[in-house]
């Protein structure tokens, strides 16, 4: 595995405990972008707006774009994606968290 790829992994499982951790499980992009990057993740909201479209898919979050193809992408996650999110269900391509999350 390269290093972008496991960046992508951890900037979706960094997605997954963000929104685990926000009122009703829900969050926009850009605050969401804001969160990674005081992780330690650079990416670009673009790039995000990607990853959460690949955990849509997944049936890890579900998103939503009220404003239209130019608004911000509002994401919220399942049953399935707080279970990856706490460690307790392990899907390809999402790093799973550490110890002591």
């Amino acid at each position: 595995m390269n290093f972008a790829d496991r960046v992508r992994e951890e900037a979706r499982l960094q997605a997954l405990v963000c929104l685990a951790d926000a009122a009703e499980y829900t969050a926009a992009d850009v605050l969401l972008h804001a969160a990674l990057r005081d992780e330690g993740m650079a990416l670009s909201v673009a790039s995000l707006r990607v990853e959460l479209a690949w955990l849509d898919e997944q049936g890890l979050v579900v998103t939503q774009r009220p404003g239209g193809a130019l608004g911000v992408t509002l994401a919220t996650l399942t049953d399935r994606g707080l279970d990856v999110a706490l460690g307790l269900e392990m899907v390809p391509g999402v790093a799973r968290p550490r110890p002591g999350r």
